[in-house]
């Protein structure tokens, strides 16, 4: 079980790391926010399995720490959408 401080340090590194920033950019390339967040999700479930493991030193991942990155991606995604609807006059 994580703590409140580890908690918050995960949702923030979800944030402001790959799920997050790439979230809002492919949530971007498109003004369908199903296809923004799904976009966001994929990359929210990629990046602590491809980043976040280390083999090496045989760490796990939790569960928790998927979801949160899943619910960034999703919300990331869903922003990078708003933003292309709201501000993209083309």
């Amino acid at each position: 079980m994580l703590s409140i401080l580890d908690l918050l340090g995960t949702i923030g590194a979800a944030a402001l790391g790959l799920p997050g920033i790439l979230g809002v950019g492919l949530g971007m390339t498109s003004r369908n926010p199903i296809v923004g967040a799904a976009l966001g999700g994929i990359v929210g479930v990629a990046s602590p399995f491809v980043l976040g493991s280390s083999h090496s030193t045989e760490v796990p991942i939790t569960t928790l720490e998927y979801g949160i990155a899943l619910l960034i991606g999703v919300m990331a995604g869903l922003v990078g959408c708003a933003i292309r609807r709201k501000g993209a006059k083309v």
